[in-house]
């Protein structure tokens, strides 16, 4: 029993002795707690007009520290203590937070010994990340989360020009941890207000391109970072710092880009990517930043199945179009007259084209299996009869999505209005944050669609001095998407706000709800025509029963090209509740686009409303910045 006594007394000196130092005895610089890597690592910012600082995380399992939230100094005393602790194992603040671990022992000359992280080392291991991609996925109206487009991070592991491993890699994202049974709207209103947590989630890449690419029909850029090896694992820990971790989801701040530039920061101390986040974070804004500070080595395209069906029917002439058309149908077999008449290359061009095209609608429109399963291998087994080479893929667009214009838009116009035997003039700014509307520069943007957030009207009236509210506008969507004999998208539009209305005696600013539904067709290059049914609803206590609704229509066509976009037609709609009446109305709007910078913009419209004819002219210019 002695013996065994003194050899446990033994044993715990020699742990004693043998103890790293207590952080309280390790000499920290005054203000490192301010440091810039610190700060970066723990997501603390001063908000507007104060001197503090607060953690952008929101869970208790991110901070060492009580205080930590609040208190950049508290948690690195806390992280510091707990750091130097003996033991090991995946609870220990070394495998817990290995990014902050490896900051401190750096920037102190710390000599602590080895830990065991069997969970870390694992995900270290299975991510095996030599180069981290910044994938920007293309806007998708149909979804109030992926309007903007949206960015994520992925983990390359070492290549052997082998597309196959980076199918397999890894991606870091960030996204709103939203309840499955919520809509749409009711994710728009809680995204914009902050009702989700904000959850940084590690998927395969596979994953990311079936849903962004096959299912949603959004095409990927993606751009290789040049990131060192080092940079690359003071990333991928600090993600493990994150990973489940609660962050307030922001639809238009903090949102999946401002997470990804975040990392980007810790990766690379003093790219300061979050110092040019204002008011907003868009996803293709924030490439753009990565861009500028050098922190891209080239950029790679991956055309969406939608876009690379389209490319190979659209490759074919009129006729052979036709073809497609009915072998796909079901009018045409594989081995028909009409398409054996055609030479070999044109004869495969036929079957690749409605192969793929088959493909497509079976995947994305669900076509019965024992329809489309048959007719893809009758194709497949008359194609692999012909010599002829297969297609390319898609070619890279000339204009990139971050090449586009800025979102932020500045205008500056005058006009004149005129009702009857008399006219106003007036001056008008227009205020508008994001995104993009149908007379905008179209380089770099989805043709025919539009997305316009708190956009802010205000006139000047020169005649009375009189400073008019005269629309605000909360949300704008319009998506004008030709159909053809292979597709058939709805075009349709909804947009709510605050405008200005004739109530008869007098033009109130009314809160509004106006949507429509409808058709749109090609008739020429960079043209097409649609027709929309519409329907309006306005609520005020000037209308006569505090609300009008109105069921209409919107007949015009749109033409969008580098250099001038114009847009023209005819509304009409019958407001059939507090004032039986008609508002016919005839519009033209034009934008003549100097580079990618301004634009130069002229509208013109004519209105019939309460058997008053009103004429408005307005002329002005377009900043984006």
């Amino acid at each position: 029993m002695g013996q065994t006594f003194c050899s446990g007394t033994a044993a715990v000196l020699f742990s004693l002795l043998s103890m790293p130092a207590l952080a309280e005895t390790v000499s920290v610089p005054a203000g490192l707690y301010l440091s810039p890597g610190w700060l970066t690592l723990g997501h603390y910012h001063q908000p507007s007009l104060s001197s503090d600082y607060k953690s952008q995380a929101d869970d208790d399992a991110f901070f060492l520290s009580v205080d930590g939230k609040l208190s950049p100094e508290a948690e690195l005393t806390a992280t510091l203590t707990a750091i130097q602790q003996p033991g090991g194992g995946d609870r220990h603040a070394r495998c817990r937070f290995p990014a902050r671990s490896t900051w401190l022992q750096q920037e102190l000359n710390l000599h602590l010994p080895a830990v065991d992280c069997p969970a870390y080392q694992q995900w270290q291991n299975e991510l095996n990340t030599e180069t981290v991609t910044l994938v920007f996925a293309a806007s998708y109206l149909n979804s109030p989360s992926s309007m903007f487009g949206h960015t994520f991070l992925r983990l390359d592991p070492p290549q052997d020009d082998n597309d196959t491993d980076l199918l397999l890699a890894n991606t870091i994202s960030y996204a709103a941890d939203a309840a499955a049974h919520d809509g749409e709207l009711m994710f728009a209103y809680r995204g914009i207000f902050g009702g989700y947590p904000g959850i940084t989630t590690v998927r395969p890449y596979y994953e990311k391109i079936r849903l962004y690419s096959d299912i949603e029909h959004r095409d990927l850029w993606e751009y290789h970072l040049n990131l060192k090896q080092s940079e690359v694992d003071r990333m991928t820990a600090h993600a493990w710092e994150i990973q489940d971790k609660n962050f307030d989801y922001y639809f238009f701040d903090e949102n999946c880009a401002y997470r990804l530039l975040a990392l980007i920061d810790v990766a690379r101390p003093g790219t300061n990517l979050l110092d040019e986040v204002n008011t907003h974070a868009i996803p293709s804004d924030t490439v753009r930043w990565v861009i500028d500070k050098n922190l891209v080595g080239h950029v790679e395209y991956r055309a969406s199945a939608a876009t690379a069906v389209s490319h190979s029917l659209d490759s074919l002439s009129a006729q052979q179009q036709l073809i497609a058309s009915a072998l796909a149908n079901g009018y045409l077999k594989p081995n028909s007259p009409e398409l054996m008449a055609l030479n070999e290359t044109d004869r495969a061009a036929v079957l690749d084209a409605t192969y793929d095209y088959v493909r497509y609608q079976s995947e994305a429109d669900g076509w019965p299996r024992d329809f489309a399963a048959p007719l893809s291998h009758a194709l497949l087994r008359e194609r692999s009869s012909l010599n002829a080479v297969y297609p390319p893929p898609p070619p890279e667009p000339a204009v990139r999505d971050d090449q586009g214009h800025n979102t932020f838009r500045l205008s500056l116009g005058s006009g004149r209005t005129e009702v009857g035997g008399s006219s106003r003039n007036f001056s008008q700014l227009t205020f508008r944050p994001a995104y993009h509307d149908l007379l905008d520069p179209p380089e770099g943007y989805r043709p025919g669609a539009q997305l316009q957030f708190l956009r802010l009207d205000a006139r000047y009236y020169t005649d009375n001095d009189e400073l008019q509210l005269e629309k605000l506008t909360g949300v704008e969507i319009r998506s004008i998407s030709p159909r053809n004999r292979f597709f058939s998208p709805l075009s349709w539009q909804v947009s709510f706000g605050g405008r200005r209305t004739d109530t008869g005696r007098e033009r109130v600013l009314a809160p509004y709800l106006d949507g429509g539904a409808g058709g749109s067709w090609r008739i020429a290059s960079n043209t097409q025509a649609f027709a929309l049914a519409t329907a309006d609803l306005e609520i005020d206590n000037d209308l006569g029963r505090g609300y009008d609704a109105a069921p209409g229509a919107d007949l015009g066509f749109l033409h969008q090209n580098p250099r001038f976009s114009l847009m023209a037609g005819v509304k009409t709609k019958a407001w059939i509740v507090s004032n039986q009446h008609r508002q016919d109305q005839l519009y033209g709007k034009a934008s003549w686009h100097l580079g990618r910078e301004f634009s130069v913009f002229a509208e013109f419209n004519r209105e019939d409303h309460f058997d008053r004819m009103q004429n408005t002219w307005q002329a002005g210019l377009h900043a984006y910045f």
